[in-house]
């Protein structure tokens, strides 16, 4: 029964309670059959502004009430939703359309979730934004599929609180596609693609990833408000297994700084929304360039470049991110990170990349640790203007960009992208197109709310600085 209801309630978007409210009807006959499914309790997820998931569970007694908004939060309560304890609540409304129970504990009811005020979408919520970009999207008669890259650390806390790799012998060097150290982890990368599996996601390929006891999970692409859904609730789900053996998955962008990081990475396209037909798709001996991408997808990938700096603080949103993003940092070879504001072919020194199969864009800029609505909401807003004003984003990038010098890059209009979660965030407040986009609440609420994280990591005294000067002077 259980996978019946994946089937039937987790293949595309649900509806967007902002058009149209479910029915009693369609209220009465889902309650019917969480409760023939053994479905105890529910909760409806929605995000704060770093993409934590923050709901209230109700009993499947009260879920007529619960599916039309009944539970209510003091919105100063969290993080990023614009509210001060004066005003009054916000509620949630869960997505019908989408209802996962807990693969590990089917008595609980999962649903992505909005929030409303006073009955009316609340734009400083990011699923609603993402939504609203959406809408604009379909007015332009297309739609947006997204597939992510899901990277993942699962590691040991030691007594002191540091992270570690669970095994002794997990140290290669080069750890990518290592067969060894993959089974090492088999029980939990056994459960993750099972449920992945039963889910419906089409999961199609899994690897032991570039730095130790690190993993990725790649499944099929969905429509975005979709893939952002499954990317949260992916998080949510690999620390729960993780839980199970007593480590922890953690999607902290950069655990170690001798190692890769975790991303995230964006693949998007456009596809019409008459026919399903993916737009940024083209015949390599068609396309000039070679890619084997449409004129419109090189003018959605000329307005992702156009906002690039600012567009990095949502991608890249910690002050943890912008240790991935380096070069080479304390790494014996390259990071393959992106650090450049360029596109190209399979050239993975660009931050947006188009794979050899072209019909998508990949951008390489998110990480582990986004909140994917806010992350997707403004990449296809940028996509959009970019292919509203018809932008050109100049020539492919295909030599290893990493060993340019400043004075090369520079020749080719090639610049780098922001080196800290300061630089990010100021980029992205000195681009008016932000606030186009998100409103001026939630664009100051994420300012506000990145400049204090910055602020405090900053004050603090670190284990490095204690190593390097308590003795020396």
């Amino acid at each position: 029964m259980h996978k019946e209801i994946y089937k039937r309630y987790n293949q595309s978007a649900g509806t967007i309670y902002s058009e149209q409210r479910s029915t009693d009807q369609q209220i009465k006959k889902l309650h019917g059959e969480l409760l023939e499914a053994g479905v105890k309790y529910c909760v409806g997820n929605y995000v704060d502004i770093h993409g934590v998931p923050k709901g209230k569970f109700v009993p499947l007694s009260h879920f007529h009430e619960f599916a039309q908004g009944s539970e209510l939060y003091t919105g100063y309560a969290l993080d990023g939703l614009g509210q001060r304890p004066n005003d009054d609540e916000i509620a949630s409304v869960p997505d019908l359309g989408h209802v996962i129970p807990l693969p590990w504990n089917p008595e609980v009811a999962w649903f992505p979730a909005d929030n409303t005020l006073h009955d009316v979408p609340y734009e400083v919520n990011t699923r609603v934004i993402l939504q609203k970009v959406l809408k604009e999207a379909e007015a332009m008669g297309f739609g947006m599929n997204l597939g992510i890259e899901c990277e993942v650390f699962v590691l040991r806390r030691t007594e002191d609180g540091r992270l570690e790799v669970p095994n002794d012998d997990d140290n290669l060097n080069k750890s990518c596609y290592d067969y060894k150290r993959f089974m090492d982890r088999y029980e939990w990368i056994d459960k993750m693609a099972t449920t992945i599996d039963d889910l419906g996601w089409e999961l199609y390929s899994f690897d032991h990833e570039d730095a130790n006891s690190q993993f990725e999970f790649d499944f099929k692409y969905a429509d975005a408000l979709t893939m952002c859904d499954r990317y949260v609730f992916f998080r949510q789900m690999a620390k729960h297994y993780a839980a199970d053996e007593g480590l922890i998955a953690t999607f902290m962008p950069k655990p170690f700084a001798d190692k890769t990081g975790s991303g995230a990475h964006f693949n998007m396209s456009l596809y019409d929304k008459a026919t399903g037909e993916n737009l940024f798709k083209c015949a390599k001996a068609d396309d000039p360039r070679g890619l084997g991408l449409s004129e419109l997808g090189y003018q959605y990938s000329a307005g992702i470049l156009k906002h690039g700096p600012a567009l990095c603080a949502a991608f890249a949103p910690t002050v943890n991110s912008y240790k991935r993003l380096v070069r080479k940092g304390l790494m014996s070879y390259y990071s393959w990170a992106p650090v450049f504001n360029s596109y190209g072919s399979n050239n993975r020194t660009n931050s947006l990349r188009v794979p050899m199969v072209g019909g998508r864009v990949e951008s390489r800029n998110a990480d582990a640790a986004c909140n994917p609505y806010l992350a997707a909401a403004l990449a296809l807003a940028a996509g959009l203007q970019g292919i509203k004003e018809q932008l050109d984003p100049g020539e492919p990038q295909e030599d290893n960009l990493y060993e340019l010098s400043p004075e090369q890059l520079a020749a080719r209009g090639i610049g780098e992208l922001p080196k800290t979660l300061d630089e990010a965030v100021a980029a992205f407040a000195a681009d008016p197109f932000m606030e186009e986009v998100l409103g001026t609440e939630l664009r100051n609420e994420f300012i506000a709310y990145k400049s204090e994280e910055w602020r405090q990591y900053h004050q603090r005294v670190s284990q490095w600085e204690i190593d390097q000067y308590a003795r020396l002077f």
